[in-house]
């Protein structure tokens, strides 16, 4: 749900509306024989900072890199809750995950699971004729709800291989067109420690014997690029070389699936959406909705796209990937209801006025790790709300135990980036920032009493978009 939203409320079509939508589909891709197929490739815990396209001089994406120069790169896209289940449901559903219950993890003991009344993204497609596959990373739940027709094997670690594992279904003489859900599990952290080196880094999925189809590409630690959210000590430098050689690797994987596609003679006519789950596994990202947590990377091709290799900044979020599949499908049900809307209409433009506020909702990681937030952000401010400020902020445990967050304990900084370490445990209820004058978020303006008015404003405004998304939180303004 983005700006307008009181006028808007949630995207409702009638059976004529969505009859509208396919006939604009057709009219404005004339020159395409069939509905196009759609390839969504999702990473885990990669940040937007960490490609070639988005600025990085040192980390090597040249197939990202090449993808976003055939479309168009979002530089204002959004999860909606920086974690890993609850962000998954809301790219296959369209609603904030406050709504289709997928609150935090599905694995383990964690155990959320989404409602039974959504109608998932592969379902809506596999009634609209298109055959749907999934492979790799899958962490939502219930299968009845998000239901593919196939699961394709191949592990999550190893891209190369999964790509290749799609040749069957991409290359299949089946007249329907395909929707291919594509997730890795890099550059995840996984694998234990390296031990052997300084420091020992977390290894995120990297290992000696590599993995098929892969050309590992290591970096040293001293030509790393440390964002301004993370302490630049050694220890850190040693976790983002081994998080860059993953993320190298997932780029491996991008640039063999596209060749599968091509081989098949389906490039031309696919649909290609490169997205993170969520930002990168390093406290002060990934489970918080800083900036570094839920501004990532959002590539998408078409092969109908004229004005190439753009830059959009348009406000969007994962909420209306959904819409936006269905949309370029033509199959958008009239008789749902999602609180996303297509973004097809600004795949041209580099300025998308209208576009100019997005919302998140975040509730749990793990299980231990209860602590709402919910958030409006426009395009200069930002209002973070804690709903439960009282507590302190809760650690999920690999970052917790990190090489990074303990070095810089050890070495007994009281900062951590730009932001002290206290500021980080201890939250006030609102959190508002200029991010024209405060890109870091360190400058906390809801007690300026200059800054009151849009305070009252923006509090407002997420009032609204809870009542118009049902958020069951929205109590919590009359009782903490």
């Amino acid at each position: 749900m983005q700006s307008n939203m009181n006028r808007r409320g949630f995207l409702r079509l009638s059976a004529g509306a969505a009859a509208l939508a396919s006939f604009s589909w057709t009219a404005s891709h004339a020159g395409a024989s069939k509905r196009p197929n759609v390839v969504v490739i999702v990473s885990d815990d990669h940040g937007r900072g960490d490609l070639g396209c988005y600025g990085n001089p040192v980390v090597q994406t040249p197939h990202l890199d090449a993808l976003a120069a055939e479309g168009v790169r979002f530089t204002n896209a959004f999860c909606t809750t920086a974690s890993c289940s609850a962000s998954r449901s809301v790219i296959l559903s369209g609603l904030y995950n406050h709504y289709n219950g997928q609150y935090g993890h599905e694995h383990s003991y964690h155990h959320f699971r989404s409602f039974d009344h959504v109608r998932s993204l592969p379902v809506l497609l596999t009634q609209a004729g298109y055959r749907t596959a999934r492979i790799g990373k899958y962490h939502v739940a219930p299968e009845e709800v998000y239901r593919f027709d196939v699961a394709l094997p191949g592990g999550s670690r190893s891209p190369v291989r999964m790509a290749d594992n799609c040749k069957a279904f991409v290359a299949s003489g089946d007249a329907k067109p395909f929707f291919l859900y594509f997730c890795m599990s890099d550059p995840h952290r996984g694998g234990g420690k390296a031990a052997d080196l300084p420091h020992e880094p977390d290894r995120f999925g990297n290992r000696d014997q590599g993995y098929p189809g892969v050309k590992e590409v290591t970096y040293d630690p001293e030509e790393i690029v440390v964002p301004d959210y993370l302490p630049d000590i050694p220890e850190c430098r040693a976790e983002l070389a081994q998080y860059y050689q993953s993320v190298s690797r997932v780029d491996q994987g991008v640039g063999r699936l596209i060749e599968v596609l091509k081989q098949a003679g389906q490039y031309d006519n696919t649909i290609v959406i490169y997205i993170s789950d969520n930002g990168i596994a390093f406290a002060g990202a990934k489970t918080t909705l800083y900036e570094p947590g839920m501004n990532l990377p959002c590539i998408v091709r078409t092969p109908w796209q004229k004005n190439k290799g753009i830059a959009c900044d348009a406000l969007v979020n994962y909420a209306d990937l959904t819409p936006t599949i269905l949309d370029f499908a033509g199959a958008t049900p009239g008789d749902y209801e999602f609180h996303g809307r297509s973004f097809q209409p600004v795949l041209e433009r580099r300025h998308a006025d209208g576009w100019d506020t997005t919302y998140a909702s975040h509730t749990f990681h793990e299980i231990t790790m209860y602590y709402p937030m919910r958030v409006v952000r426009e395009r200069r401010f930002k209002l973070i709300w804690n709903i439960a400020h009282g507590l302190e902020y809760p650690f999920a445990s690999d970052l917790l135990e990190s090489a990074t967050w303990q070095g810089n304990l050890k070495r007994g900084n009281t900062r951590y980036g730009r932001r002290t370490i206290d500021a980080y445990l201890h939250r006030p209820r609102f959190e508002l920032y200029d991010l024209q004058n405060d890109p870091h978020e360190v400058v906390n303006l809801a007690d300026d009493p200059d800054h009151q008015a849009r305070l009252n404003e923006m509090k407002a405004r997420l009032k609204a978009f809870q009542e118009q998304t049902k958020d069951p939180w929205i109590l919590k303004w009359e009782y903490e």
